[in-house]
C-alpha cells in the first residue's frame, strides 16, 4: 500500500466518522410531534408523587433549546406542562397540612395547545414550599392549585420520578 492510499483510507475513515456524528446531532423536535396534548396521567403520577393519583391530565413535553445553527446538542432539557385532576377534596389536603403558606397568584399563560383546557375562573395557589417538596430540589417545577375544581397546574424542566417510583 502507497502513501496516496494510506492518505484515502485515513480521510476515507474521518468522513465517515463525520457522517456518522452529523446523522446522530439531529434535533430530538423533528422527529416528535410536541403540539400533541397528552391524556395520561401514570407519566405524571410517577414524577409528581406528592400529588396522588391524578386523572383527567392534558399536557405536553417540550424540548427545551433547540439549536437552529446545527452545532453539536449537548444535554436535553424537556418542559413537562400541563392540568391535572387531583382526588375530590385533594388540594384541600395539600393546602391544608403544615408547611409554608399557599398564596393566590396567576400563573404564566399555558402553551397555545393546552390554553381550551385552562379552567374558566380558577383560583389558583402556590407555596413555593410545596413546590420543592414535589421536586425535592431536584429539579425546577411549580404547582399551582384551584381547590374549587380540585385541579394542578404544573410547569416543570426536567422532572424526574421520585426514587421510590422507579424510571
Amino acid at each position: 500500500m502507497g502513501d496516496g492510499e494510506a492518505d484515502f483510507g485515513r480521510r476515507g475513515a474521518l468522513a465517515l466518522g463525520l457522517a456518522t456524528v452529523l446523522a446522530a446531532c439531529t434535533s430530538p423536535s423533528e422527529s416528535a410531534d410536541e403540539t400533541t396534548v397528552r391524556t395520561d396521567s401514570e407519566p405524571l403520577e410517577r414524577r409528581f408523587a406528592a400529588l396522588g393519583r391524578l386523572s383527567e391530565a392534558h399536557w405536553l413535553g417540550t424540548v427545551l433549546g433547540t439549536d437552529s445553527r446545527g452545532s453539536v446538542p449537548g444535554p436535553t432539557d424537556v418542559r413537562v406542562v400541563g392540568f391535572a385532576r387531583l382526588r375530590p377534596g385533594g388540594v384541600k389536603a395539600v393546602t391544608g397540612a403544615p408547611r409554608e403558606g399557599f398564596r393566590p397568584t396567576t400563573p404564566s399563560p399555558p402553551p397555545e395547545p393546552l390554553v381550551p383546557y385552562l379552567p374558566k375562573g380558577a383560583h389558583w395557589v402556590r407555596s413555593e414550599s410545596f413546590d420543592h417538596e414535589v421536586t425535592g430540589g431536584a429539579y425546577a417545577g411549580t404547582f399551582f392549585l384551584d381547590e374549587t375544581e380540585d385541579l394542578v397546574y404544573f410547569d416543570t424542566t426536567n422532572p424526574r420520578p421520585a426514587p421510590s417510583s422507579g424510571p
